[in-house]
């Protein structure tokens, strides 16, 4: 049997093409402000036995390689959706595999930092022809515009997205075809899943598409949505989840840390 044991057909299970588009409009959905979910607390993911490191906080985080303006070492979410991860844990340990989580709940001053300062500045360099219009909606496929009221919340500030990966427990990571934060088509969910070129064959590239798939079908299982875009993005919860899900509202608005 594969190393992977049990979750060898998740890695041979084709990721379906995402909808016609995509997640947006997904501000556009009402919220439960008086549901049940929306009461729950935002929870620290090891006491879930959830393990990560926070991306932004620290130097070790390629392109950046800088602490971001207003990170935080604390990795949190809704009670909801951490307790999801700790099942999606429970299948990964029977291969000694684990999710790592890069970023959950985020501080506004580090969505504003990267959608208002960070991206549109890199793009400038790359693609000075873009107008201002097509800047912004470059922009705008891979990082959320910071919360525009208590209706149209960041999906991190919720406490309902976060951003994971999957390692070896001792460590090391599986090869998902590329950079976290990789802000290009390379980055989305389904890119390996088309025809590959049998004069350009790549273990590279049939490896990253085997383990996207097993992140993909091991978080939406639990119930969270894959955001197109982003392969490491999973909602649960709030607009884009949704959105994405054919939801009639969303369960989370803001969440405010303690």
């Amino acid at each position: 049997m594969s190393i992977f044991g049990p979750l060898s057909g998740l890695r041979d299970r084709p990721i379906p093409p995402p909808p016609p588009k995509g997640a947006r409009g997904y501000r556009e959905l009402p919220i439960a402000f008086d549901g049940a979910a929306n009461k729950e607390p935002l929870v620290t993911l090891s006491d879930y036995g959830v393990r990560g490191e926070n991306f932004y906080a620290q130097e070790r985080n390629p392109p950046y390689y800088a602490i971001i303006p207003g990170a935080i070492t604390t990795l949190s979410l809704r009670q909801g959706a951490a307790e999801r991860l700790r099942d999606v844990n429970a299948r990964l340990n029977k291969a000694e595999l684990e999710l790592f989580v890069f970023d959950a709940w985020r501080p506004q001053a580090v969505q504003s930092y990267f959608f208002d300062q960070w991206l549109p500045a890199e793009l400038r360099k790359r693609k000075p022809q873009l107008s201002d219009e097509q800047l912004a909606a470059e922009v705008s496929n891979y990082w959320a515009a910071p919360s525009t009221g208590a209706g149209g919340p960041s999906p991190h500030s919720t406490g309902g997205a976060v951003d994971l990966t999957i390692r070896w427990r001792a460590g090391e990571a599986l090869w998902m075809g590329s950079l976290f934060d990789d802000a290009s088509p390379l980055a989305h969910t389904n890119r390996f899943e088309e025809a590959l070129d049998p004069e350009a064959f790549s273990f590279s590239n049939e490896e990253a598409r085997a383990n996207r798939r097993l992140l993909y079908w091991l978080m939406v299982e639990v119930g969270f949505a894959s955001n197109p875009s982003e392969w490491w993005h999973f909602s649960f919860g709030d607009q884009m989840w949704a959105k994405l899900r054919n939801e009639p509202e969303a369960l989370y608005a803001g969440a405010e840390a303690s």
